[in-house]
């Protein structure tokens, strides 16, 4: 993958130099991608509940970075997150996922949120779209939804 995109990687959910990010880390399981978090207060919604829109960017990056470390550069395209239990904070949560399809331009993953007792709190799906890194670095990209196949095309800036 492309060098500049690592360069000035400031990624809310995995530099290691954002100093308000959550700084996960990433193993690769065969064809499992693994990360833990352990939520603290200031990332709750409700008292000592995981904030809703944090679990959805836990999933949305473990299934990123699925394709990312197979270098396979992609934006999210489409999200679904089905919320099954609520989330403490302060436990270390297990986030895993795995490919569901590989199509031209358009990769499926789905991703789970799973707490200690093995209890699956959350689940994703979404949907990537296939991205040149150098437009994807530059700003370069517009996402627009095409009602006709359910899909995010690339559209170049005019």
């Amino acid at each position: 993958m492309a060098k500049f995109l690592r360069e000035d990687n400031m990624c809310f959910a995995c530099s290691a130099r954002n100093p308000i990010g959550l700084k996960l880390k990433f193993e690769q399981d065969g064809d499992i991608c693994r990360t833990y978090f352990i939520a603290r207060t200031e990332h709750q919604g409700w008292n000592g509940v995981l904030h809703g829109g944090l679990v959805a960017t836990l999933l949305d990056e473990v299934m990123a970075q699925w394709l990312w470390v197979r270098d396979i550069a992609t934006m999210t395209a489409e999200i679904t997150t089905r919320y099954s239990k609520a989330v403490p904070v302060g436990e270390r949560l297990t986030l895993e996922a795995n490919l569901l399809s590989d199509r031209r331009r358009l990769v499926e993953m789905t991703g789970r949120l799973i707490l200690p007792d093995g209890t699956v709190a959350a689940r994703a799906k979404a949907k990537f779209l296939k991205m040149d890194p150098e437009k994807m670095s530059k700003g370069e990209l517009k996402l627009e939804q095409n009602r006709g196949r359910g899909a995010a095309e690339e559209k170049p800036d005019k």
